[in-house]
C-alpha cells in the first residue's frame, strides 16, 4: 500500500525513556477510510504511541507520517484536521458542556466565528448531549464527560480521528450509541484510529486491528486476515461427552479441559489436514450422539492470546 493511501504510516519508530523502551522499531500502517483497531495489554506502549502521532511526544528515533505530512514538521497544517480524544478529557468543571465547547472552539484559530453557535449545538446532539448543554460539566457523569470530549473532536469536519478509550465510563446504550457514531463518520470517509480495551467493541466496528506487546508490534492488518492466521476450532454438541472427549483425542486433537461452553459440549483446535469430516465419520463410528458440530476460526480473543500471552476484556 503506497504513502498515499495511508493515514498514518509509522517507520522505526521508537520511544525511549532513559534504558527503557516503551516503544520500539515500530511500523504501522492505517489506511484511510478504515476502522483501525489499536490493541494491546496494558504497558504495551499504545498510548506513548499516540501521543507520537499527535506530536504531543518527541519520537526517540523513526517518523511520523499523518495524512501524508511528517509530524512534527507539518503539525500546524495537519493536526487541524485530526480529533482527537487521548487519556480522558479535561473541562473548566464549573461551565456548561456548551461553554466548554465554546471556549475550546474559540482557541482554535481555524474555527470560522459566524458558525459556532450552531456547531457546538450540532456537535452536542451528535453524541447525545443536546439535553444536558447546560449543565456544569463538574456534575457529569464519567460517560458524560467521554461524550462532550467526543463532541469537542467532532467541532470542525475531520480527516482522522484519534480515539484513546471512546467508550470508558459509557453504560451499554452509551456504548451502541458511540458505536454507531463510528460508523456513521466512517462511512462519510473519516479514517478512525481507535485504542481499546474492549474486544466486542474492536470486533463489531473495526476493519483493521494492529496488536501491540511490549512496545512492539506483532500483528497488523484486515480483522479477517488476522483471524486467519489462528487455528480453526471444532465445537460437537453431544450429551455423550466423555466419548467425544477420547474420539477426538484418538484422532490427535487436545480437547479444552474447560470448553467455557455447556456441560453437553467439547472444543479443540483442529490442526491443518483433520477435516470436518473426518471428526464427524469418527464421531459416528464410536456411536456418539451428535447433535451438532460446527468449525469456526480463530476469534480476536484468541488470537490476541496467542500473540500477547496474555487475556483480554471482553465486557462490554
Amino acid at each position: 500500500m503506497s504513502s498515499a493511501e495511508l493515514a498514518i504510516e509509522t517507520t522505526a519508530l521508537g520511544k525511549s525513556f532513559g534504558r527503557q523502551a516503551a516503544v520500539a522499531d515500530l511500523a504501522l500502517a492505517v489506511p484511510r477510510g478504515s476502522v483501525f483497531g489499536f490493541l494491546g495489554p496494558n504497558g504495551s506502549g499504545k498510548t506513548t504511541t499516540i501521543r507520537m502521532l499527535l506530536g504531543l511526544s518527541a519520537a526517540t528515533t523513526g517518523q511520523v507520517r499523518v495524512l501524508g505530512e511528517q509530524i512534527p514538521d507539518a503539525a500546524a497544517s495537519v493536526l487541524p484536521r485530526v480529533g482527537a480524544l487521548v487519556e480522558g478529557p479535561a473541562f473548566y468543571p464549573f461551565l456548561s458542556g456548551r461553554e466548554n465547547l465554546r471556549r475550546f472552539d474559540t482557541a482554535n484559530r481555524h474555527a470560522p466565528a459566524s458558525s459556532r453557535a450552531a456547531r457546538v449545538d450540532a456537535a452536542l446532539e451528535r453524541v447525545g448531549l443536546g439535553h444536558a448543554a447546560r449543565k456544569a460539566a463538574h456534575a457529569y457523569s464519567l460517560g458524560m464527560k467521554q461524550r462532550l470530549g467526543l463532541a469537542n473532536a467532532l467541532l470542525m469536519p475531520r480527516d482522522l480521528l484519534v480515539l484513546d478509550e471512546p467508550t470508558n465510563g459509557l453504560d451499554p446504550q452509551g456504548t451502541r450509541e458511540v458505536r454507531s457514531l463510528i460508523r456513521s463518520l466512517a462511512s462519510d470517509g473519516t479514517t478512525i484510529f481507535l485504542s481499546s480495551h474492549l474486544l466486542a467493541e474492536v470486533e463489531q466496528v473495526c476493519t483493521h486491528v494492529a496488536v501491540m506487546s511490549t512496545g512492539r508490534l506483532v500483528a497488523q492488518g484486515s480483522l479477517d486476515e488476522l483471524r486467519a492466521q489462528g487455528t480453526a476450532r471444532v465445537v460437537v454438541q453431544t450429551p455423550d461427552v466423555g466419548d467425544a472427549r477420547r474420539v477426538l483425542v484418538s484422532l490427535g486433537l487436545a480437547p479444552d479441559t474447560d470448553d467455557g461452553l455447556t456441560t453437553d459440549s467439547v472444543s479443540a483446535e483442529l490442526p491443518a489436514g483433520v477435516h470436518a469430516e473426518t471428526v464427524t465419520a469418527a464421531l459416528v463410528r464410536a456411536d456418539v450422539r451428535v447433535r451438532g458440530l460446527a468449525v469456526a476460526g480463530a476469534s480476536l480473543e484468541d488470537r490476541f492470546v496467542a500473540l500477547t500471552g496474555e487475556g483480554f476484556d471482553v465486557a462490554e
